[in-house]
């Protein structure tokens, strides 16, 4: 699969605007953003990229931005990652690493990760913060459904957690094939791979569930996860901003009987916890 990079350029922008247009970018289709001394990178499969849409997410935040666009075909984008990719320490705990970095037994946890184009490499804000709360949650025995699972390391981490079952799904055919491979790679032979949306979602009872996806998908795909939900199970959900969407998404919540627990919060992006109570 060909991506196309847009690489945008900003002479003054405050933090929570460049996260506002990142947000924004990922619900047209851009999946992985890499920051750059002037700006930011933003990537796209190529089938889904459109310049009209591209510019009225510009307009729409109301920035003063440059921004160039490139193809880039996989075997570049591997190359990039290589040069950018740098290992990752979570609570001094688990150790994030690639298939390029040596190995740091001496962690509790170390998970390896080929991240190819898909999204969750754990340098993510959301992504950290969830991985901080799968290592605060007992997962021994459960049954977990991880939504919107990228590289599938949150199901990874999960299955080092003592999980009993984990199923990963997510839309994008590479995220799919590579939760697949960083999964064997990890050697966790209890995580099953699958590819599509909420309507794959299998008719089956799990004691948590982890979303990380974003704002409207969230709210769209709410009810689909609560109904597969455990009595007393705990749901994750990240991918938003504290201060315009959380309240949002605790309305939504309470309306489906899920009760909120907690939040973290990590340069304005947020990940919550919620129980199911009944």
């Amino acid at each position: 699969m060909n991506y196309t990079k847009v690489s945008f350029t900003f002479k003054d922008i405050e933090e929570y605007q460049k996260d506002l247009l990142m947000a924004d970018l990922a619900d047209i289709g851009f999946d992985s953003f890499e920051d750059t001394s002037s700006g930011f990178d933003a990537f796209i499969a190529d089938d889904l990229f459109k310049e009209e849409q591209l510019a009225e997410v510009i307009s729409e935040n109301e920035i003063q931005t440059t921004y160039q666009i490139e193809q880039v075909v996989s075997q570049n984008w591997n190359e990039e990652w290589e040069k950018n990719f740098s290992p990752l320490i979570i609570t001094d705990e688990c150790y994030v690493r690639a298939t390029f970095h040596e190995a740091q037994p001496h962690y509790k946890y170390e998970i390896v990760v080929d991240p190819k184009m898909a999204f969750g490499t754990g340098h993510h804000q959301t992504t950290t913060m969830m991985m901080q709360y799968i290592l605060e949650t007992d997962f021994t025995d459960k049954d977990v459904l991880d939504m919107g699972a990228g590289t599938g390391i949150l199901g990874i981490l999960a299955a080092k957690r003592g999980a009993k079952h984990i199923t990963a799904i997510d839309y994008d055919d590479v995220c799919y094939q590579s939760a697949i491979e960083n999964a064997a790679l990890n050697e966790v032979t209890n995580l099953t791979s699958l590819c599509g949306s909420k309507e794959v979602i299998p008719q089956h009872i799990y004691d948590i569930i982890l979303a990380n996806i974003n704002r409207n998908i969230l709210l769209d795909q709410m009810d689909a996860y609560v109904n597969v939900l455990a009595k007393n199970g705990l749901i994750f959900f990240s991918g938003f901003y504290e201060e315009t969407d959380l309240d949002m998404i605790k309305q939504a919540a309470e309306k489906l009987g899920l009760a909120y627990v907690d939040h973290k919060n990590l340069n304005n992006w947020v990940a919550a916890q919620f129980v199911k109570a009944n």
